[in-house]
């Protein structure tokens, strides 16, 4: 299929991101935990299946039950969130008990200095980066 009219001027920045899990309580309680709000909580069918909206920041989560965590990087390979201080994060999401997919700072030739980040595991194997963007 041909796309004939470019998207750009359509969107502006990023809307949500969409999370299915098995588990809505656990799920919740972890993003609360990163300092995630939750702003709404919606019944999806009448099979008991929710969906709740969280957000921090301009950033915000959809996550639902009903069609089950896929438990696998799949087509979002990972949710980046911004930082200042990569290092002082990764020391604190260790010390927090976070499952860390590396075991240290990671750091790559991006950008005019560089960038430093390393992701931790949500709770449906989701990957979370945390990364600076070095000045």
């Amino acid at each position: 299929m041909a796309f004939n009219k470019s998207l750009a001027g359509y969107f502006d920045d990023l809307q949500h991101v969409g999370l299915p899990t098995d588990d809505l309580k656990k799920t919740v309680d972890f993003y609360a935990g990163l300092g995630f709000k939750m702003n709404g909580n919606f019944d999806t069918d009448d099979q008991g299946n929710q969906v709740v909206f969280m957000t921090l920041g301009h950033l915000t989560l959809e996550i639902w039950t009903g069609d089950g965590a896929v438990r696998q990087t799949g087509a979002i390979n990972h949710l980046s969130f911004n930082t200042s201080d990569a290092d002082a994060a990764y020391k604190a999401a260790k010390a927090a008990g976070y499952q860390m997919k590396e075991n240290e700072v990671q750091h790559l030739d991006f950008w005019d200095k560089g960038i430093k980040f390393f992701n931790i595991a949500g709770p449906n194997d989701e990957t979370l980066e945390f990364c600076e963007i070095v000045k």
